[in-house]
């Protein structure tokens, strides 16, 4: 039996150069009209019993190649768990080996959130009690933007994620973080609710998802470089957030994503702002204490240098989100990697974990929302 190479499916992305034996030479393809590409998701079938070795050829290339050493490899068999493998990165080329016990396996850069499953999950939220489901738009292709509200308090709380698809470790963020939310008994849900409207938007680029694109959507634009003046022609996902925070007003935003290099859970303020005042910073600081005081899941020691006063990028998120409103804005980043303060040398950074550290920084906020 031949060895078959498949990335025709939602978020695949893969390119077969050569199979030579037991060696498979592949390809990562770029975001459409750009030149990022890093995520990458596959399935090879056909070689039960042999042992492959895959490389990726052009990994030398990619758009953040910096986070290849250390980085491992997602394998799964049944695309419900998933594990590391052990990698290698030298002369720009990332490759990692696969005993096939099985007929078929997946490969994945992180484990993939489909378009499929962010469909489930918001049917499966729209139909709890209390909670509100709203289009905000559409996206260049065509597919729906969800926001899901929930709460009735007079904070108002905007928490969004996957504005960069390849990063999927923050759309499982948020299935634990509307699981939790919805969840009767939770104490720490129960206060949100009852001090803070929460509008929950799981997938903010539908597209590059579907795609499988590591960082732009369907126009070839990364929707984090957009929040000062996004128009329908290149950012409609980003216009209609904006809007709906226009209408809301915003009090406590968490924009989440995922990092190549960096091995820990850390965030990301808005420094450097024209109205940055020292109190509005240290509530965004004294979430970052806390959240790390709450769970090893978090650090405080790695993450971005921060920008230099009146220097902020105001075309991103955070920094849009904090001058616009005043809010209390953060950006958080988990790694592709593992968090290394707490690492788990099977699974690494996994979807549970985001789903536990989301958690996590819901009840923390849950603590400090009256100071917000």
């Amino acid at each position: 039996m031949s060895i078959d190479i498949c990335a025709a499916f939602d978020s695949g992305n893969i390119r077969v150069v050569d199979i030579d034996g037991d060696r498979v030479d592949l390809e990562i393809v770029q975001d459409h009209k750009s030149e990022f590409y890093q995520w990458f998701h596959f399935r090879a079938a056909g070689a039960k019993g042999r042992t492959l070795t895959f490389r990726i050829l052009n990994a030398g290339g990619a758009a953040y190649a910096f986070g290849w050493p250390g980085y491992k490899t997602r394998v799964s068999l049944d695309r419900e768990v998933w594990r590391q493998t052990e990698t290698d990165y030298a002369d720009g080329a990332l490759s990692f080996t696969h005993r096939f016990d099985s007929d078929v396996a997946w490969f994945a850069y992180f484990a993939p959130y489909s378009m499929e499953r962010h469909h489930d999950l918001v049917a499966r939220i729209a139909l709890m009690p209390g909670v509100t489901h709203r289009t905000l738009g559409h996206t260049l292709d065509g597919q729906p933007i969800d926001c899901l509200t929930m709460g009735d308090g007079a904070k108002q709380v905007w928490i969004y994620a996957r504005q960069h698809p390849g990063e999927t470790m923050a759309e499982w963020f948020m299935e634990g973080a509307l699981e939790k939310l919805t969840e009767p008994g939770d104490t720490g849900a129960r206060a949100l609710r009852e001090k803070a409207t929460l509008h929950l938007v799981p997938n903010m680029n539908p597209d590059g998802s579907r795609r499988g694109h590591l960082r732009t959507n369907a126009a070839g634009v990364n929707l984090n470089r957009e929040w000062s003046s996004p128009t329908r022609e290149r950012s409609p996902e980003v216009l209609a957030v904006r809007d709906a925070m226009d209408a809301s007003g915003v009090d406590f935003a968490m924009d989440v994503h995922g990092d190549e290099a960096i091995p820990a859970n850390f965030l990301a303020g808005f420094e450097g702002i024209p109205s940055w005042t020292d109190a509005h910073g240290e509530k965004f600081y004294e979430y970052a204490r806390r959240l790390a005081s709450a769970t090893p899941e978090f650090q405080l020691d790695l993450g971005y240098e921060k920008a230099a006063p009146g220097k902020a990028n105001l075309s991103m998120s955070t920094n849009q989100v904090a001058e616009r409103f005043g809010a209390v804005a953060m950006t958080l980043e988990m790694p592709f990697k593992d968090h290394d303060a707490n690492a788990d040398a099977q699974f690494g950074w996994s979807p549970a974990r985001c789903k536990a550290l989301a958690h996590a920084c819901l009840d923390t906020l849950a603590g400090q929302l009256d100071e917000i």
